[in-house]
Formats: C-alpha cells, sequence, structure tokens
C-alpha cells in the first residue's frame, strides 16, 4: 500500500541518501542493490527498452528488499506517470527537464484534483481497498513524486523557474549529457559544467529542494558533502558491474 518515501523522510531527518540507476533489467539485480545498502533505485527507461511487465516484477522485488523504486521516464507522459504510481513506483525522474510547462504537466500526472488531473484507480496502492479512496488521496497528494533531471543548457536556465513549483522532491544533475550540449563533448569534469553543477545547487539550497550530486571523483565527493549535500547517486550499475568484472579478470591475469 502507498507510504510515505523513507528517501524523503531520512532527507528531512538530516541523514544521507543514496541511489543508483538500474539499466540492466532484473528483479534479482534490484534485491542485491538492496542488500548492498542503496536507498533508492532508478528503473530507466530512457535509454534502456523494458517491458511494464519488467517494471512491476522490479516494483515487486524492490518493496520486498527494502529499497525505493524509482523511475526515470524518455519524456512526459501523463498516462505513464499515472500507471507507474498506481503500480507502487515512488518517484518518477523527468530525463532532459528543459522549462517548468514539462514539470507542470509531470505534476497535473502526478496529483489528483485538486492539486492535480491524475486519474484515481483503487488497486494496489490501496492495497486492493484496504483504505479508503479518500485517504489513499489524502496520503497521495502529500508526496512529493516530481524529480527533474536538468541535463542542458536549456534546463539549467530554467532552473529557478522550476523551483517554483509545489511537487518536486529532488532535483538530479545529468553532468555528461550537460557537457554534450555545452559543445564540450562527453567532458562531465570540465570546469564549465562544474561552475554548472554549483549554480544548481545553489539555486536548490535557496529554494528548499534537495539536489543530488553525482560525484565523479574523489574530490568532488568531498566538496560536495562540505557545501551540505546528502543526496548522491553512485553512477549507473552496468558501468560499475563492467569495471568490476574488467578489474577482477586483470587481477588474476597479473598473477601470472
Amino acid at each position: 500500500m502507498i507510504k510515505n518515501s523513507s528517501v524523503f523522510s531520512r532527507l528531512q531527518q538530516g541523514e544521507n541518501v543514496y541511489g543508483l540507476l538500474n539499466s540492466l533489467p532484473s528483479p534479482l539485480l534490484c534485491e542485491m542493490l538492496a542488500s548492498a545498502g542503496y536507498d533508492f533505485l532508478i528503473l530507466d527507461l530512457e535509454h534502456s527498452l523494458r517491458s511494464e511487465e519488467d517494471i512491476m516484477h522490479c516494483i515487486r522485488a524492490c518493496e520486498a528488499a527494502g529499497i525505493s523504486p524509482w523511475l526515470r521516464i524518455p519524456q512526459v507522459d501523463p498516462k505513464l506517470i499515472g500507471r507507474a504510481l498506481d503500480a507502487g513506483i515512488e518517484a518518477i525522474v523527468l530525463s532532459r527537464t528543459e522549462n517548468a510547462e514539462q514539470v507542470q504537466c509531470a505534476i497535473d500526472a502526478a496529483f489528483f484534483p485538486p492539486l492535480g488531473k491524475r486519474g484515481i484507480s483503487g488497486g494496489r496502492m490501496t492495497g486492493f481497498g484496504r483504505i479508503s479512496l479518500p485517504e489513499y488521496i489524502d496520503l497521495a497528494n502529500r508526496q512529493t513524486p516530481i524529480i527533474p533531471m536538468i541535463e542542458s543548457v536549456a534546463g539549467v536556465e530554467a532552473l529557478a523557474e522550476i523551483l517554483q513549483l509545489p511537487g518536486i522532491g529532488m532535483v538530479m544533475e545529468g553532468a555528461l549529457d550537460l557537457s554534450l550540449d555545452l559543445n564540450l563533448g562527453p567532458d562531465p569534469l570540465n570546469p564549465q559544467v562544474w561552475q554548472a553543477l554549483q549554480y544548481m545547487a545553489d539555486a536548490c539550497l535557496s529554494a528548499g529542494v534537495p539536489f543530488c550530486a553525482n560525484p565523479r571523483t574523489a574530490e568532488q565527493n568531498t566538496l560536495w558533502r562540505a557545501r551540505g549535500i546528502r543526496s548522491f547517486l553512485a553512477g549507473e550499475d552496468r558501468g560499475l558491474l563492467h569495471n568490476a568484472l574488467k578489474a577482477r579478470l586483470h587481477s588474476l591475469q597479473q598473477q601470472y
């Protein structure tokens, strides 16, 4: 049944939270990442082809293992947002957010009237009727499930306006795509990108909205923590697993 997000509750209590982008469709992997200690897992639909049935299995695995299931979508799709929240997704990550209109459309899809335009379903998030629809609507409308991901110059420029909207639980950065949009090539460590990330963090701090950093070096991790950032994305499971497997093979090969 619907419940308050443990991720946002922990942030409100001053704790740190850690998440991972999930590109490898596997309920078993969801359980493994929960066991590793991560707090939230972003099931990716932007760059991964996966069925809604697969997403449903991953949601159940996340719920059973105690990790919050989030979903990154390629564009604002009100019907998809509604189905995802009905299924148990706790937060919707909006890839390449570039204006307040996109975010407002997502908010409308995520909240019930009078706060939004979402349609009602008495399915699994009500415990199939164990809580009343009025109680469910009240609980759902007290969540903050929309997470814009800023990955372009247009998104950076629109961030101040975006942060004025209600229903935003967090802002995420996409430094790699931002570097491409700045015509710097795939260079997320470029000083221009770092400057833009600092602006994002400042804007979020002023608005009282958590900023989720994706530290790419130990130095960045130290700097973000010194700034008081408490939300961290650890990267993508596909790359982390691939690098770990390569490193293990290399260590064995070096013994001969």
